[in-house]
C-alpha cells in the first residue's frame, strides 16, 4: 500500500509541475495592448496631397514616408509626447509636439506651406504639379517616368496617346490620324496594360487587350506614370 501511495503522490506532483508552466504562459497580458498609433494625411495649402513626404520622430530617430495618396501611419508607439518633423521638397518643414494616447489611434493631418522665397531670386512661375512629379519619380522603386498635368499642358495634346509619345522609350500607333495604342520599349501594344487610379482599363478590341488611348482626354489626367519594369505591387501579367 505504501508503494501505491508513493506512486500516486509522485504522479500528482508531476501533473502540477506540468500544468504550472502552461498557466504561467497564459497569465501575462501582451505589452502591445497599451501602444498607440498615429495616422493621417499630408497636404499643401490647396488641399493637394503630398506623396513621399517625410514624417520623422526626432525623439526616436525614426520615421515614415507618406504613400501615393498622402497617407501615413506611425504604428506601435508608447503613450507619451513626441516631437514630429514633417518635410517635403519645396515646402516649409513643420515641427509639432504630438501626444500619443494609450491603446488608441490618433488621426492627425498636416498642412505644409510653400517654401519661402529666397532673397534676390525673382519667382516668375510655380510648377506645383511638376515638382510633385519629380518627387514621385525619385521615390519610385523601379524605372518610372512621371508626367504632371503642368507638363502635358505645355503642348496641344488632346488625348493621352499624344502626350505619351513625348516620353522616352514610348512609341504610339496611329489609327485614322489619332495616337491610339502605346508601345513601351518596342514591344507590342498588346503587351502593355493601362490602369486608371490602380484599376485596369479593359480593351474594346475583343481579341486583344489594346487600350484606345485616344479616348482618354489629356485634361482629365493629373499625373501619368509610365512603368518600364514590373514591380511587386502590379499584376503578374502587367507591363
Amino acid at each position: 500500500m505504501r508503494k501505491i501511495y508513493r506512486r500516486l503522490s509522485l504522479l500528482a506532483l508531476s501533473s502540477v509541475m506540468t500544468i504550472a508552466p502552461a498557466m504561467a504562459l497564459t497569465d501575462p497580458e501582451p505589452e502591445e495592448a497599451n501602444l498607440g498609433h498615429v495616422t493621417g494625411r499630408v497636404m499643401d495649402s490647396n488641399k493637394q496631397v503630398l506623396p513621399g513626404a517625410s514624417i520623422y520622430i526626432e525623439d526616436l530617430r525614426t520615421g515614415v514616408v507618406s504613400d501615393i495618396n498622402g497617407f501615413y501611419m506611425l504604428p506601435n508607439l508608447d503613450p507619451g509626447t513626441y516631437k514630429l518633423k514633417i518635410s517635403y521638397v519645396g515646402y516649409e518643414p513643420k515641427v509639432i509636439t504630438l501626444t500619443v494616447p494609450e491603446d488608441r489611434t490618433k488621426v492627425m493631418d498636416f498642412i505644409l506651406e510653400d517654401g519661402v522665397e529666397l532673397q534676390g531670386v525673382e519667382v516668375v512661375g510655380a510648377l506645383h504639379g511638376q515638382r510633385k512629379a519629380l518627387q514621385m519619380q525619385k521615390e519610385m522603386m523601379g524605372i518610372t517616368n512621371v508626367v504632371s498635368a503642368d507638363q502635358v499642358g505645355k503642348f496641344p495634346d488632346s488625348n493621352i496617346g499624344d502626350a505619351l509619345k513625348r516620353i522616352n522609350g514610348v512609341n504610339v500607333q496611329y489609327d485614322q490620324g489619332e495616337a491610339r495604342f502605346g508601345q513601351v520599349r518596342g514591344t507590342s501594344a498588346d503587351l502593355t496594360s493601362v490602369t486608371v487610379n490602380g484599376n485596369r482599363i479593359p480593351s474594346a478590341e475583343g481579341d486583344t487587350r489594346n487600350v484606345q488611348l485616344d479616348l482618354i482626354p489629356a485634361d482629365m489626367i493629373q499625373t501619368i506614370e509610365l512603368n518600364k519594369v514590373v514591380t511587386a505591387d502590379m499584376d503578374g501579367d502587367a507591363r
